[in-house]
């Protein structure tokens, strides 16, 4: 078949028996929620069983189910840079090219030369330029961002990081980009970022469930604290599919959907990264030429997946927390399981 041209009825016809042999093997263990859907339409929908965690605190086993709140983690930055566009579209914010450092006033001190250099678009594309190390586990005050966590000033934490290259020139996976984006937009709209989510983004969609951890200080986690249903961060999928729109109202302007999902760096050999999104390509096994696609990656293994030639939106739940050796198997079932049954 084609990219686009399979009716939803007729498109993964192998499925259910694809993951079902893939479950079997052990090759997408810890999968707690699955959402399929092509045009806005529910292909798949699945629910298991598994312990789950919620910022580390230990849920034991959970039974999961379509009304079943679950961390997204990092999935949270791709929706503050939602949250970021919106602002942006109201004028509320100030633009990418602009300092970083001028919208959020209160730290003015740290404004040296250098600093003043970062903008609000390097922050989004985590390359401030700043010394910053997410690469050993999140259990450890070695972590940047656990080590902003536990710091007196989130902020000042994560500002004032010492400068180790030109902003805007290498793309360093980090944390504390997504909490100054968070605090820009509070900022901007003059209320917590999660009531202006309820507002302009979940209101909109009709999701009328969420939760979103706010650290010790009070304010919202916009690096990694908000908890959503599969089946809700499969429809803010559907809303950016659609343009950025839902039941024929405007929700995110198409030009910021653009512009956040556009690559801008490498950020691994495999993956591009735009405005707190990541971008790549699959190929389809059926052949033909790669399709690009745009996600927002979640630690344990939380994903929402954007393939707008085949009108597919992916949103997976797993309990694959700060377990690197089992972060595979989100990606594998996407090679092994959705693309094949897609092309069947």
């Amino acid at each position: 078949m084609s990219n686009t041209d399979a009716s939803p009825t007729k498109a993964f016809s192998t499925l259910d028996a694809r993951l079902e042999q893939a479950l079997a093997s052990g090759h997408i263990a810890g999968l707690h929620a699955l959402v399929l859907t092509r045009d806005g339409r529910t292909i798949a929908e699945r629910y298991f069983s598994g312990r789950d965690y919620t910022w580390g605190v230990d849920l034991g086993v959970v039974d999961h189910g379509a009304d079943m709140l679950h961390d997204l983690r990092s999935v949270t930055k791709s929706i503050v840079s939602l949250l970021y566009g919106i602002a942006l579209e109201r004028k509320l914010v100030p633009p990418p090219e602009a300092p970083l450092l001028d919208a959020l006033p209160r730290y003015a001190d740290l404004a040296d030369e250098a600093r003043r250099r970062i903008t609000i678009a390097d922050a989004l594309t985590m390359s401030m330029g700043t010394l910053w190390d997410e690469t050993v586990p999140y259990t450890s005050a070695a972590n940047s961002e656990i080590a902003m966590e536990q710091s007196p000033d989130r902020l000042r934490y994560a500002l004032d990081r010492p400068i180790v290259e030109p902003p805007g020139r290498t793309w360093t996976y980090n944390g504390g980009a997504a909490a100054l984006i968070g605090a820009v937009v509070a900022e901007g709209v003059g209320q917590p970022i999660e009531d202006f989510a309820r507002e302009v983004l979940f209101k909109p969609l009709d999701i009328d469930r969420f939760e979103w951890i706010r650290s010790w200080d009070g304010v919202a986690a916009a690096a990694s604290g908000l908890r959503l249903t599969a089946r809700d961060l499969a429809k803010i999928g559907n809303m950016m599919l659609a343009g950025g729109r839902w039941n024929d109202r405007a929700v995110v302007s198409p030009d910021w959907i653009e512009r956040a999902t556009t690559s801008r760096f490498d950020a691994n050999p495999d993956n591009g990264y735009g405005y707190f999104w990541w971008t790549g390509t699959s190929t389809l096994p059926s052949g033909g030429d790669p399709l690009p696609w745009y996600a927002g990656f979640g630690n344990g293994g939380q994903r929402l997946l954007v393939l707008p030639a085949a009108r597919i939106v992916l949103s997976t739940f797993f309990g694959n927390y700060d377990q690197p050796e089992f972060w595979l198997p989100p990606a594998r079932l996407w090679t092994d399981v959705i693309l094949p049954a897609l092309s069947d």
